[in-house]
């Protein structure tokens, strides 16, 4: 619905406003009306569909299994990790699924909430690697800040370059919590949401490609079966 809303309103901006159709740089009002209606349209739809007491039990307080680390992209969401993510997800996205610019947020999933799995999501077709790996320069002060902790180099092809990042994550966190990783009190996993089929596993697939470090296919899934 929201979709088929917002469409028909850029429609109507196209052909009142060419130059809006030409450039796409700002957002508009209308669009904004729109979107606001129709969230508050799928609150009270999810309110409907839920009773009292299971807003009582959130109301308890939260304490999820896994701290995921994703892009801020919006074309990744929890409704393909779990259909229930509700208490269960400790969510903190960020362009580039980066832990230098959230770590205040990782270590309060981990160490405060006790969250046993730690999961970094890249994706594929990723501006802020697309981004990283070319000249951002003319970019905000503050993008560039987020987007010179991306541990990538220049030239290196999308996916790729999303492996390479996802990787990196993982290190940084296996480094982070070593302790907790050697104790057996958390697993650090990398994946990658690939919707592009960049990786030739099926499109829309959650392809794991790091635990704790370790990167080679086999002995990943061989943990994964453990």
């Amino acid at each position: 619905m929201l979709k088929k809303t917002l469409a028909a309103a850029l429609v109507t901006l196209m052909v009142a406003s060419p130059v809006f159709a030409e450039e796409h740089e700002h957002g508009d009002v209308m669009i904004a009306k729109a979107a606001i209606k129709e969230i508050r349209e799928s609150d009270s739809s999810y309110v409907a569909e839920h009773n009292t007491v299971f807003f009582n039990e959130l109301a308890k307080g939260q304490h999820p299994r896994t701290t995921v680390v994703t892009c801020s992209d919006s074309r990744v969401h929890t409704n393909m990790l779990d259909k229930t993510p509700e208490g269960d997800l400790f969510v903190i996205r960020n362009i580039g699924n980066q832990l230098a610019t959230a770590k205040g947020s990782v270590e309060y999933g981990v160490n405060h909430l006790s969250s046993s799995l730690l999961l970094f999501i890249g994706h594929s077709s990723c501006g802020a690697i697309k981004a990283a790996s070319g000249d951002y320069s003319s970019l905000e002060p503050d993008i560039k800040k987020e987007l010179d902790t991306i541990k990538i180099p220049k030239g290196i092809s999308s996916i790729d370059g999303v492996k390479m990042n996802v990787n990196s994550q993982v290190a940084d966190a296996v480094k982070e919590w070593d302790k907790e990783v050697k104790d057996g009190h958390l697993m650090v996993v990398g994946a990658i949401y690939d919707f592009s089929d960049d990786m030739k596993e099926g499109p829309g697939k959650l392809n794991i490609i790091n635990i704790n470090g370790e990167i080679d296919p086999a002995k990943i899934k061989v943990a994964l079966e453990k």
